[in-house]
């Protein structure tokens, strides 16, 4: 009796691990965010505290965990890696590690500009290896069909808006400005593809309703790119920030729709959009000095972390009624 209970709790544990789903590092990238806008807060809003630092130990610890563990995964499961890799929707979410990457180097700017630039590098061509493979699976398909797409498809081509952010301290703008002109084509693209299949197709479903949040982190993204590539605020960069700003608030409409979902990691699909939209307000706010922006700040940056107490919580409740990491239903 004992020893088949053994065995029952051992296979549980293998297939927590069969199950890991890579959209785990969403939470990764949610917090390095985070991490992000408390060290430029501190800066920007001279906040009497600083826990920017202990808040990268923490990221950069579970980065490395969650890696481990999804690279276990791969040696033990390659199949289940595979599947993933082949869906049409989940596969969206690898060229989250080279966000992880570009998010850290610019977190380090201010600590070690060389780690920095490192750190650039990889997230360089992580990105651009991820670019390519993904595009040329959306060109080359036989499995894509209009259901299967939502706003977790800007994933691939954020990270290329990403890129000149520190691109300009760190090579020649050419490169940047290859990158930004990349991802911000396509972000068109997607826009228009998103919107199509919102208004005139089946609804998204429940489970991944959070990522209409990512609708607004691609222009907040494009005007803190372009406000660095042209060393101040331009016509286009205000444009960028102020239809973010408006997709935000016409999401928080919405408000009711996201109250009755119940919780699943889709839901840090909040917090890197929030991450970025508050990075643009602050950086409105350095370049405009208008203290309109210094109200903005505080109150996106206010919202951010009651958001992100939020879904820390309901992560590690999940995670003690070890409600995550299950089979999934396609």
């Amino acid at each position: 009796m004992e020893s088949e209970y053994k065995n029952n709790s051992k296979e549980c544990k293998i297939n927590r691990l069969k199950n890991f789903p890579i959209s785990f590092l969403a939470i990764c990238l949610g917090l390095i965010g985070f991490t992000l806008a408390w060290a430029r807060a501190e800066h920007v809003l001279k906040l009497p505290i600083s826990i920017s630092s202990y808040l990268l130990y923490f990221t950069l610890a579970l980065i490395i965990i969650v890696l481990l563990v999804y690279t276990l995964k791969i040696i033990k499961y390659p199949n289940e890696v595979k599947k993933e890799f082949n869906h049409p929707i989940k596969l969206n979410f690898y060229p989250i590690i080279a966000k992880l990457f570009l998010i850290t180097s610019l977190v380090y700017l201010t600590i070690d500009m060389s780690v920095s630039k490192y750190l650039w590098w990889a997230g360089v061509i992580v990105q651009f290896i991820f670019t390519i493979i993904i595009m040329s699976a959306w060109i080359r398909h036989d499995k894509f069909e209009i259901h299967h797409i939502n706003p977790s498809w800007f994933i691939p081509v954020v990270g290329c808006i990403i890129i000149p952010i520190a691109g300009v301290q760190h090579f020649s703008p050419e490169l940047s400005w290859f990158f930004f002109s990349i991802g911000i084509f396509w972000w068109f693209i997607l826009t228009t593809l998103v919107f199509n299949r919102i208004i005139f197709h089946t609804p998204i479903p429940d489970k991944l309703i959070p990522t209409l949040f990512i609708l607004f982190a691609p222009p907040a993204i494009g005007f803190i790119a372009l406000t660095k590539l042209l060393d101040g605020l331009t016509p286009f960069g205000n444009l960028l920030y102020y239809f973010g700003v408006f997709l935000f608030i016409l999401i928080m409409f919405q408000a009711k729709m996201f109250l009755r979902l119940k919780f699943n990691l889709p839901w840090w699909a909040y917090s890197f959009p929030l991450d970025a939209l508050a990075l643009a307000t602050f950086l409105m706010y350095e370049e405009s000095g208008s203290v309109f922006f210094k109200g903005a700040s505080w109150a996106i940056f206010i919202f951010l972390n009651l958001v992100i107490l939020l879904l820390l919580a309901k992560t590690f409740v999940a995670v003690k009624n070890r409600e995550l990491c299950v089979e999934e239903e396609e």
